[in-house]
């Protein structure tokens, strides 16, 4: 296997990303801007397949329709000269002031509207440039006093606008879907949809709930002290991964945004295994793009910024290179036979069995000897082990 990354890896990237100028609430930016088609020459160079923006990433806030078509066309000419994709694209509800209470839910209604008419345009602009993807990060969508938000009325603003959202995909035909994605935090203090499993709830009451899934993020339930691997496999298991962003992230503290594996990198290990080997057969579990929503550190130039992007695609095919190996070595596969892993995937139930039939089962409760079953060990820790071994290099 190849750690050089070629499109047939779908290794995509923010243009937020790669060209944020790394301004924080404590420094001022230590680069200049990066031009969007410089961008998209950079990441093809690299091996990527796709890129991804915001509107206003693209279109600088505010500006005409004239300046607007002279920026997509600059920006189409440069996808087209490269072979990178837009695979997708969602709106910035969060930079402007005019966001400061959110957009869907701000106590504003005339905010709210504003930014249906926002979004509507950039799906527009989504559909023309064939992205298959409308991620909708609610990072202005929440609160810091309790008794500043009707968190039961905003539900019902931000339902009403995925609905609208939706119908509007229908109506003009496109072949689009939603993607939300959840946060516990920062910038605002407390923001809604916190975590996939909120997410996962609000998509169940919506009136199209087939159009909407998840694009989770890896420190962002690293932020609220979740299991990542945890959170796609449940996003996996309702059929909701819509799409993912990955990066790093250590620990419960603010939103890191670092490379790819840089963070909590056996989780790395994990998630990277499940996305390629989870699915039916060891077949891979996740066919959509990898995308990389990190932030080059502040403290590198724009060689850096490069050199990043690039750490993050050839660690994940490092990993994916070991989950391979470690799925493919027997002492593995007898360690997961040993820890009855395989097992889980057993009914509990026989065939046609009822809970009459268990019922009279004397051998699952009378007759069971749950003293002498106690006693055995599931030898996780073996198991754990030999995957710490090959994520190190120790096994072949």
């Amino acid at each position: 296997m190849t750690v050089q990354p070629t499109p047939a890896d779908k290794f995509s990237f923010g243009l937020w990303t790669v060209g944020w100028q790394a301004r924080d609430q404590f420094g001022d930016a230590s680069r200049g801007p990066l031009d969007a088609v410089e961008a998209v020459h950079q990441l093809a160079n690299l091996g990527a397949y796709g890129i991804t923006f915001h509107d206003d990433d693209l279109i600088p806030f505010g500006s005409d329709a004239a300046s607007r078509d002279q920026h997509i066309a600059r920006f189409r000419k440069a996808l087209e000269e490269t072979g990178l994709v837009v695979p997708m694209v969602t709106t910035n509800l969060f930079g402007h002031p005019i966001f400061k209470d959110g957009g869907f839910t701000s106590n504003d209604r005339s905010i709210r509207r504003f930014a249906l008419r926002k979004v509507l345009r950039n799906i527009d602009l989504a559909a023309e440039l064939g992205a298959k993807t409308f991620v909708m990060w609610g990072g202005r969508e929440g609160s810091e006093y309790d008794h500043a938000k009707d968190i039961r009325a905003a539900l019902d603003r931000y339902r009403e606008a995925v609905d609208l959202l939706g119908q509007y995909v229908l109506d003009r035909g496109y072949d689009l879907r939603f993607a939300i994605e959840p946060k516990p935090n920062e910038p605002r203090g407390d923001i809604l949809l916190p975590t996939v499993g909120h997410a996962l709830a609000f998509i169940n009451s919506l009136a199209h709930p087939e159009l909407v899934g998840l694009n989770p993020e890896v420190g962002h339930e690293q932020m609220a002290g979740l299991n990542f691997t945890h959170g796609i496999a449940q996003a996996l298991w309702h059929g909701k991964l819509f799409h993912i962003d990955l990066n790093g992230q250590r620990g419960v503290k603010f939103d890191q945004d670092l490379v790819f594996g840089h963070g909590d990198l056996l989780n790395a290990f994990s998630l990277v295994d499940l996305l390629e080997n989870g699915g039916p057969d060891g077949t891979p579990a996740y066919d959509g793009p990898r995308h990389f929503d990190y932030k080059p550190s502040r403290t590198e130039d724009y060689t850096g910024v490069w050199a990043s992007a690039a750490a993050n695609m050839r660690t994940y095919l490092l990993l994916k290179e070991r989950a391979a190996a470690f799925r493919a070595d027997p002492e593995v596969q007898e360690a997961l036979a040993a820890s009855k892993v395989p097992d889980l995937a057993v009914p509990t139930l026989n065939p046609g069995e009822t809970y009459t039939d268990l019922l009279a089962d004397r051998s699952s409760f009378e007759d069971f000897d749950p003293e002498a079953v106690a006693e055995q060990g599931f030898h996780f820790v073996r198991l754990n082990q030999l995957a710490v071994e090959h994520l190190l290099g120790a096994r072949s």
